[in-house]
């Protein structure tokens, strides 16, 4: 197979690195001053063992791509870009590509299935950073990231089959599951800390504050009537495979990140968002991940400083 990382930045950086660096043909789509430094110097993966530069095609569009019969997509833009890159895509795709969801949340797959009848769904382990244009970071060493990979809307097959089978040889741990959305609506809960690690100091209260969002998600999605892994489940998964580098400042996740590069936006509408809209959607409220949403979008949209709000505020407020 060949493969498409569409979003070559933390999380696409990292799958796309490993993969060339295991042979395999990769093209990668970037935009900005990202891409203008991929394409001058190449993709500068650091690793545990190294930086490597990843020369590897790159574009800005779908348009650019070489397609082939065998060709997949791994979509790791972040949610809120997904929309555009499914439009790309359906432009110039073609139209039984394989599109591998490589993204948090859990909306992506249902964008792309609209599109695209070969949609899969990816359970994103993998701790990164992209802070530098043409420089992704992987956290772990020597195992950078676990990628169970699954059929939407349930199920496995051969591409599910031959995708993991690459990530492997890539040195990626990678196991197939019919119940994909289960371990996606796990990370999801995971995943409800990502603002508040964005927008608010640390300490105690940050740690209650995440608390009380993820007891909120927990609610929704059981008034949803969605299937979701336990956390004993998810933790058994990770175990001791994603070791951390004690070479690295740990900085902050996928929210933060956007949050210092100051791009204006975040995926913030996906991630607490989520539960806020399925508690619209089934009559729950979600207060607490509605004043997460909006402490990050503020942030955002004035360029602030991260982690610059202080949660006994909201705390109190809630």
């Amino acid at each position: 197979m060949s493969y498409v990382v569409y979003g070559a930045g933390a999380v696409g950086g990292v799958i796309g690195g490993h993969l060339h660096r295991a042979g395999l043909q990769v093209t990668l789509v970037a935009r900005g001053d990202h891409l203008a430094a991929i394409r001058r110097d190449g993709l500068l993966l650091d690793t545990g063992d190294g930086r490597h530069r990843i020369d590897a095609p790159a574009t800005d569009t779908a348009a650019g791509v070489d397609w082939g019969s065998d060709t997949v997509v791994v979509l790791a833009v972040k949610s809120h870009q997904a929309h555009g890159a499914l439009a790309d895509l359906r432009r110039h795709a073609p139209d039984d590509v394989a599109v591998v969801c490589a993204t948090n949340g859990i909306a992506t797959e249902t964008a792309a299935l609209r599109l695209f009848a070969r949609t899969y769904a990816v359970c994103v382990m993998l701790p990164a950073t992209h802070l530098e244009p043409g420089v992704v970071v992987a956290g772990c060493h020597p195992t950078p990231a676990i990628l169970d990979i699954g059929r939407i809307p349930a199920g496995t097959d051969t591409t599910t089959s031959a995708v993991a089978a690459d990530l492997r040889a890539a040195g990626i741990v990678s196991q197939e599951r019919p119940d994909i959305l289960a371990w996606k609506r796990r990370k999801l809960l995971m995943n409800l800390g990502n603002g508040v690690d964005a927008c608010f100091g640390r300490g105690a209260a940050a740690d209650r504050l995440t608390d009380l969002a993820v007891a909120e998600g927990e609610r929704v999605l059981a008034a949803a009537g969605l299937e979701v892994v336990t956390a004993a489940a998810d933790t058994e998964r990770r175990g001791s495979i994603l070791q951390r580098r004690t070479d690295l400042e740990r900085r902050g996740g996928s929210t933060w990140q956007s949050l210092r590069r100051g791009t204006g936006d975040s995926e913030i509408d996906y991630l607490a968002g989520e539960v806020v809209l399925l508690g619209r959607l089934h009559d729950v409220r979600t207060p607490v991940n509605e004043a997460v949403v909006a402490a990050t979008r503020s942030l955002a949209y004035a360029g602030a400083e991260p982690r610059s709000l202080d949660a006994d505020e909201v705390l109190r407020a809630l």
